[in-house]
């Protein structure tokens, strides 16, 4: 499951991670023991109280309509080369935002103003409310065109997400979903844009029968194609899950199945989606999943280290640990080979269920993570 973040900006209870302003700085369960499980909650502008996933996998989001058509093929980058030629875009409106607003007096708001709240990170769709979704996504991408910067949206509402765990809900079906996909990307606009897909969607997929586990893949696929189409300088990225679940042969012929591999869908890969693993072990994973995975030599992957500065807890806690700390800051100028960004895809501070309700800002575990 993915962790819980907060924010809703439309219609609905916040629970998500929401934000973007810029380049932030230049068990015996063998996905559970150190992986996070998610509630959807994360900066969402989506009208309900679905929270996002929590350190380990969990879906989250809502979309628009739109044609499919492939995109052009794509040239390797130099290492370190940004993905994404503008900055990241900070959402006005989240709620660790909307707290240091209400708390200018509080000793804790300098350090968490400084260290979170001015941060970049995701905003999450993660309601079924095909209706109001365009608009919503609308919302976030024309004010980040407004201010030449790159959003971070994480689509999560695919059909049994989380396997109907913390995080569960999304859409009713695979047909509603695609519908769903279509007004998602109805709302994209022309401008930089990069979509978190589905978190958990594809690492987590062993509730599923083969024959259910085949159509959410292929669902996921026609995804990729869908926003690609809508707008060509969208950048997708597909679930990985982390370093500690499966095996990058494992984790890249599912990704393959689901799309990933083609120019016409996909980006390449995200991990640590609400996680806590170490930066340098994520990257040395990507790589071999991407090595495994194939596609165009364009293909890279996106980092979440929002939580995991101080790496994952002994044992697999997933459940807001202690001790963690917040990670690198979002950015696209990574210097590392195939790893296009660090982004904060869940926002610290927003709780997994442990240290507040799941989805919910809590100022002692915002100001925890961003004072270790």
């Amino acid at each position: 499951m993915v962790g819980a973040a907060s924010v809703v900006v439309a219609l609905g209870a916040a629970a998500g991670m929401l934000t973007a302003l810029g380049d932030g700085d230049d068990g015996d369960d063998p996905r559970g023991a150190d992986r996070a499980r998610p509630k959807a909650s994360a900066t969402l502008l989506a009208p309900s109280t679905a929270s996002p996933p929590s350190p380990s996998g969990s879906p989250s989001a809502s979309a628009p309509t739109v044609r499919p058509t492939p995109s052009p093929g794509r040239t390797a980058r130099e290492p370190g080369a940004a993905a994404v030629t503008t900055s990241l875009y900070r959402h006005p409106e989240s709620q660790v935002l909307d707290w240091v607003r209400a708390h200018p007096t509080d000793p804790r708001t300098a350090v968490i103003e400084s260290r979170i709240a001015s941060r970049p990170a995701a905003v999450w769709f993660t309601e079924y409310a095909p209706a109001t979704l365009a608009s919503r996504v609308r919302a976030v991408t024309a004010g980040a065109a407004g201010q030449g910067r790159a959003p971070v949206l994480v689509a999560y509402a695919i059909p049994d997400r989380d396997c109907g765990g913390a995080s569960e809900g999304g859409a009713p079906d695979l047909d509603a979903y695609a519908g769903w996909i279509d007004a998602f990307a109805a709302g994209l606009g022309s401008g930089e844009v990069v979509i978190v897909l589905e978190p958990d969607s594809i690492a987590q997929t062993d509730c599923l029968d083969a024959a259910g586990r085949a159509d959410r893949l292929a669902a996921l696929a026609r995804a990729g194609r869908v926003l690609k189409a809508a707008n060509p300088k969208a950048r997708v990225y597909y679930d990985a899950g982390h370093s500690g679940w499966n095996a990058p042969a494992e984790q890249a012929a599912l990704l393959r199945q689901a799309g990933a591999a083609s120019a016409a869908s996909s980006d390449g890969i995200f991990s640590n989606v609400s996680n806590f693993h170490r930066t340098a072990d994520e990257a040395a994973y990507d790589r071999r999943v991407l090595d495994a995975l194939g596609g165009p030599p364009g293909l890279g992957a996106v980092i979440d280290t929002s939580r995991n500065g101080n790496g994952a807890p002994f044992g697999g806690e997933w459940c807001d640990p202690d001790g963690r700390s917040i990670g690198q800051a979002p950015t696209f100028r990574t210097g590392q080979a195939r790893i296009d960004a660090y982004l904060w895809v869940k926002l610290p501070g927003e709780s997994d269920g442990c240290k507040g309700a799941a989805g919910e800002f809590s100022p002692s575990y915002a100001y925890e993570l961003a004072s270790s």
